[in-house]
């Protein structure tokens, strides 16, 4: 079988000319690369002359052909030349490289876990890659071309496919022959800065190398991805001195020698020995195959970062939390205070920071941008759901448009109306309320408040710790599935709430997944408050009194994961024997930066923000927690991607601040003096055990979505962090 020659020439360089010998395809091939140097003439002689020797024809770097939509635009002087190659196939690589461009997008999307979502995709050229385009758009839809700066020199991108279609329709007739893909030199110092300013908001640019180096530098390059095509040593070296994070290659490195698209088509058009017109797309896909073809994912600065990104909704909670936000004096009247409440409700959503440098001990990274709307829950309720609804959807537009992936709803906007369905229904971004984090973070807080205060003794061989609980609110979302796990832990459990019907179905509910549990329901809870070792309060009763905590049994572990709280200041303060918690918060596994104060410890955040930093890392861009029926599977799988990422309990926080060890000796003994009056609902004398230093197997070490994980981290927390500032926007 004779040898098989192809030839591609181009405009590029005659300084970087090759020629080599390969198998490829059953067929022994020679290669040769001829370098125009920017002459089309001398292009047109040499692709004219060495048609002769030739089995196909490439030819590169030159402005292509493209198929936008339904038209073809044709470029005149590529046409030209192309023309005159008469004996053999000539090809710019057109088909193939359409071909390869939207294997690769799909390619990366599957083996990075949704690489594309809603990432901002900046094209300099949009038109010659369309078809990657169309694919990318099944996964963002922030698509910026640069066509109608580099074609006309509008100061403007092209912001969608309709528009680049539209655009494309006008060049249809005024289409130039450009001899180089774009004229690098045509670039003003002002459009220049403005393609330079799209690269810096882009997270992925996709272009040429002489695209990218024209309008790409350590500046604006670094931490991109950029898709692009024949990444040889010198390119790869200017992509390393930009600190690019991935360059993804669509061309396939077959031979040692890096090859143009161009001459992989031409060498396929020689192998099977018909011109480009006599190959479908179905012929081209079957040799791909054959060949295992894979886009090249090269990492310049030797480590890959794969960064998610995130959105979380917060408010305040209170004129209070207004006030310490803004510049209102103290002394502000009540009146006025109204007004200022009203009209923060009105205002548009604001970013309030953004958090960077969250990483996973997997190697996954996140970032993501606290969004605040203004509404105080008294705000949300005086409006109807809708009012609420749209303000959540103007902050997922924004969440969209600044390239989040998942958006999470905090405090009493994840309460509100249906609780996250109508909001999820209507965002392009999936949402999540975190109330599955929340529910297992509450009992995990409340699990080692227990253990830390050393009142509950467990005895050898108790599947359960020895104490009684309650559950206010039950039926809820964040209460049922907190019901079913104490259901798991503890002896008793009762569930309190105003529908009676509706808790003896949650209580046959749990009877099922757990048949031994020792399980009640009732409407009128406060004569058995006086028994309770533990307390979950899990309503939205916004402000309204749901339980009596003098009626409270000394030594009780209150977790309050309601937002408003159940119990406020001036509740708690009434009972300095009682450890009241306010859920569980967590720690993040890195130190982040660019954190604004909600209220918390630093690197502490709410668990339900913490759910969407967890989904984020791991890639599970989905509408996972909304409705008011949290899922108990949900539960336990985003405690175990908590673990996984490095997630751990934090210090226990109470309504004043961080509960130091000190803090919890106090409750314990001033708990344990109460006790010796204190009278069960039964009239009797409470008995008490005997004091002892906490057991380090107390049943209440034992987490809440699985019984045997490791024991739960506690970050100590110095003095000075116990009452830390809370500032306007909390979750």
């Amino acid at each position: 079988m004779p040898t098989k020659k192809v030839v591609t020439v181009t405009l590029g360089s005659s300084k970087q000319d090759f020629e080599f010998k390969t198998r490829f395809l059953g067929h022994d091939f020679i290669v040769q690369r001829l370098g125009a140097d920017d002459d089309t003439t001398k292009a047109w002689e040499l692709m004219r002359r060495h048609q002769a020797d030739a089995d196909a024809v490439g030819l590169g770097e030159i402005g292509d052909h493209y198929q936008v939509g339904l038209r073809t635009v044709v470029n005149k002087e590529t046409k030209r030349l192309l023309n005159v190659v008469t004996r053999v196939p000539a090809t710019t690589g057109a088909t193939l490289r359409r071909l390869l461009q939207v294997r690769a997008i799909r390619h990366v999307q599957h083996e990075l876990g949704h690489y594309f979502n809603n990432n901002i995709v900046l094209f300099l050229n949009g038109m010659r890659n369309y078809d990657m385009a169309v694919a990318l758009s099944d996964y963002t839809k922030n698509l910026n071309f640069a066509d109608a700066l580099f074609q006309t020199g509008a100061p403007a991108m092209l912001t969608s496919l309709d528009q680049l279609e539209l655009f494309a329709k006008g060049m249809r007739w005024v289409m130039p022959g450009k001899p180089r893909e774009i004229l690098e030199a045509s670039l003003s110092g002002l459009k220049r800065r403005k393609v330079m300013a799209e690269v810096e908001k882009a997270h992925v640019v996709v272009g040429t190398f002489a695209e990218l180096k024209t309008v790409g530098n350590a500046g604006n390059l670094a931490g991109k991805t950029l898709i692009t095509s024949a990444v040889d040593a010198e390119r790869l070296k200017f992509f390393k001195q930009c600190k690019v994070n991935l360059v993804i290659d669509v061309s396939p490195k077959l031979f040692d020698q890096v090859i143009g698209i161009n001459v992989l088509e031409a060498m396929i058009l020689a192998a099977v020995g018909k011109a480009p017109e006599e190959v479908s797309d179905d012929d081209f896909t079957e040799i791909l195959d054959e060949l295992h073809v894979k886009p090249r994912l090269l990492h310049p600065t030797g480590k890959f970062r794969n960064i998610r990104r995130f959105a979380f909704v917060i408010h305040p909670l209170s004129q209070e939390f207004i006030r310490k936000g803004f510049p209102i004096p103290k002394g502000t009247p009540k009146f006025v205070m109204d007004q200022v409440e009203t009209l923060a409700a009105h205002m548009p959503p604001m970013v309030y920071c953004k958090m960077e440098n969250i990483i996973s001990p997997t190697g996954a990274e996140a970032e993501g941008w606290l969004i605040s709307v203004g509404g105080t829950p008294k705000q949300m309720l005086s409006h109807s759901p809708e009012f609420t609804y749209r303000r959540l959807l103007q902050a997922a537009e924004m969440a969209e448009k600044m390239g989040a992936q998942i958006m999470g709803l905090g405090a009493f906007t994840k309460v509100v109306g249906d609780a996250g369905v109508t909001v999820a229904r209507r965002s392009a971004i999936p949402i999540t309320t975190g109330n599955s984090y929340s529910a297992s973070g509450a009992l995990w807080a409340a699990a080692d408040a227990m253990r830390r205060m050393g009142l509950i003794e467990l005895k050898k061989g108790d599947k359960r710790v020895p104490a009684k609980t309650m559950v206010i609110g039950a039926t809820g979302s964040i209460g049922s599935v907190s019901a079913r796990l104490m259901a798991m832990a503890f002896d008793e459990v009762v569930l309190a709430g105003r529908d009676i019907k509706k808790l003896e179905e949650l209580k046959k509910s749990i009877l099922v997944d757990t048949p031994d549990a020792q399980v009640t329901c009732s409407t009128d809870y406060d004569p058995l408050l006086a028994d309770m070792d533990m307390i979950v309060t899990s309503t939205s009763g916004a402000g309204k009194k749901i339980l009596d905590i003098t009626k409270v049994k000394p030594g009780c572990v209150i977790t309050d994961v309601a937002r408003p709280l159940d119990l406020p200041p001036e509740e708690v303060a009434k009972r300095p024997d009682v450890l009241v918690v306010e859920s569980g918060e967590i720690e993040l596994p890195t130190k982040v930066r660019g954190m604004k104060s909600i209220g918390l410890p630093n690197n502490v955040i709410y668990a339900c923000l913490a759910e969407t930093i967890v989904l984020a890392l791991e890639g599970r861009f989905e509408v996972f927690t909304i409705g008011r029926d949290t899922e108990w599977p949900k539960v336990k799988e985003i405690y175990k991607l908590g673990l996984k990422h490095g997630m751990k309990l934090a210090a226990i926080s109470g309504v004043n601040g961080v509960f130091t060890d000190k803090d919890i000796a106090k409750v314990v003994d001033l708990a344990r003096e109460a006790r010796k009056t204190w009278k069960g609902s039964d009239g009797k004398l409470l008995v008490t055990a005997p004091k002892r230093a906490p057991a380090k197997k107390a049943a209440a070490a034992k987490a809440p979505a699985e019984p045997a994980v490791k024991k739960p981290h506690r970050k100590a927390v110095s003095p000075a962090a116990k009452k830390p500032a809370r500032k306007a926007a909390s979750t």
